[in-house]
């Protein structure tokens, strides 16, 4: 067994004792980064050499120690509400903190027997870090808190930042950090890299440290979990400021750009809040946003998104974007945002993503790679390559889930670092030119020409339970569509009897 599952299998063993109290796996996660946090706190604080002091003295570790029973569980939730108001990356991680562990002996338990008895800063960033990463991944498994929809498959990240090759010379964005995964993946490979190849200068490592990554999250707890990756990966430290800003990214143009865009827009279609453009104009019903950057407004949240990523990327800069299969096809504001994409930037490859990948239900997906170019006349999209990796793919989150390996061939298609011209088409690599695309009713991207074996041959037909899940899957798929079909009729005026 490998430090960090014993770590984690020891992290995670409290979870079933806690959930008879009705504390969820992710409030579980929550709890545990903040006491892993002050945990870590105050091992700095009382080392031999350079010893830092991160919290104020009020809020130690020692308290938490020192203090039992009723009074245990009041110290705890003073420290957390005292923390929350701290600037940086102290007031990330503890923003709106709240104790979920009602039963101080229970609480006392996994202070005193589970974080108390392991030194943190002292263990390798990788395990402490990979246990952290494994933990998240069975929150987001918890189906009932809906916390899968901030996980992305961390194959698939690793896949995607090894196409995209970020370097230290980058300054890398995620707009809907989630968990922070992309950001995480992307700081590796460019450490990886420098290190590899004798760049990791003081400068580059001190970029590294500070000003590499940047994150935005709107949801509080998930941005807690993001800045926790980070820090327990040795990506931040805990004391200074957050790379990860909580907010909403869609509001405005927050004026910085960046080299590379790495994302997975969270799962949605409406947007619920007004928006008011730079002209001053309020966007109508709470369900559109306009912005004077953006080429059109919608109420697609995805949509949105990529408008917004088209704006924070720098010229020459690479984005590479989960999205929905909507987005491909989608008619009005779809149309106008795809073509304009496409002629603006370089849409130059697709990967179709098969379904039982996210742990969100209902998620036809696909990653969109582009880059952003200089103004031009003539459209900068030349050939779309479109990979297939959907049709005759089966994938479940348990019995067959998504590994690197799947898509090693996809990589190996997509050639990263070499010129896209060299590109070979194979039964699931495929290019398209731009005329024929912009040709296409409604500039329609979504691009298929592989046939389903399993409705040619019976024999050779998914498991009942696959064939089970993608019929759910469908059905949550249009019934999303509809809903959004109808509240886009009743905004409109139009009766729905």
């Amino acid at each position: 067994m490998t430090d960090s599952r014993a770590l984690v299998d020891k992290l995670w063993s409290y979870c079933n004792v806690l959930r008879d109290d009705g504390v969820s796996t992710i409030e579980y996660v929550e709890q545990l980064t903040y006491l892993l946090f002050l945990k870590m706190a105050h091992e700095r604080a009382t080392r031999t050499m350079r010893p830092e002091q991160i919290v104020p003295e009020s809020c130690s570790w020692q308290r938490l120690l020192d203090a039992d029973g009723d009074e245990l569980e009041v110290t705890y939730r003073h420290i957390l509400a005292e923390l929350a108001r701290q600037p940086g990356t102290l007031g990330v991680v503890f923003r709106k903190a709240q104790n979920r562990i009602q039963d101080p002996a229970k609480l006392r338990r996994l202070i005193v027997d589970l974080i108390e008895r392991e030194q943190w800063s002292s263990a390798d960033a990788d395990v402490k870090g990979d246990a952290y990463e494994d933990l998240l991944q069975r929150g987001a498994a918890d189906i009932k808190t809906g916390a899968g929809q901030y996980f992305t498959p961390r194959p698939l990240i690793e896949a995607m930042v090894e196409c995209v090759r970020p370097t230290v010379a980058d300054t890398v964005v995620d707009p809907a950090a989630g968990t922070g995964g992309f950001l995480l993946m992307a700081h590796e490979y460019a450490a990886r890299q420098a290190e590899a190849s004798g760049q990791l200068s003081p400068e580059n490592r001190a970029k590294l440290g500070s000003g590499f990554v940047h994150g935005v999250e709107l949801v509080d707890g998930t941005a807690r979990l993001a800045a926790m990756n980070l820090l327990l990966h040795g990506i931040i430290a805990p004391s200074g400021p957050s790379p990860i800003e909580v907010r909403d990214s869609l509001t405005a143009d927050p004026g910085r750009r960046w080299s590379v865009v790495l994302t997975n827009p969270p799962f949605g279609r409406k947007s619920s809040v007004t928006m008011v453009g730079a002209d001053g104009r309020e966007s109508k019903e709470e369900l559109e946003i306009a912005r004077s950057d953006f080429w059109t407004t919608t109420s697609n949240k995805q949509l949105n998104f990529v408008q917004h990523i088209a704006t924070i990327l720098d010229i020459n800069g690479r984005a590479a974007v989960v999205l929905p299969d909507n987005v491909l096809f989608e008619g009005g504001a779809g149309e106008t945002i795809r073509r304009r994409l496409m002629a603006q930037f370089d849409v130059h490859t697709l990967l179709r993503l098969p379904t039982g990948i996210f742990y969100a239900q209902g998620v036809k997906a696909n990653v969109l790679f582009f880059d952003k170019k200089p103004a031009a006349e003539a459209a900068w999209t030349r050939r779309l390559w479109v990979y297939d990796l959907r049709t005759n793919q089966h994938f479940t989150l348990k019995q067959n889930p998504l590994r690197r390996a799947d898509l090693d061939e996809f990589v190996e298609c997509y050639a990263p670092g070499r010129p896209r011209d060299g590109r070979v088409e194979s039964e699931r690599f495929r290019s398209f030119g731009y005329e024929e695309l912009v040709a296409r009713d409604k500039a329609n991207l979504d691009i298929t020409w592989l046939k389903d074996s399993s409705l040619e041959d019976l024999d050779n037909l998914p498991a009942p339970e696959v064939i089970a899940r993608e019929i759910v899957e469908d059905l949550t798929a249009a019934r999303a569509e509809f809903v959004a079909v109808a509240a886009a009729r009743v905004v409109a005026g139009v009766g729905l009897d």
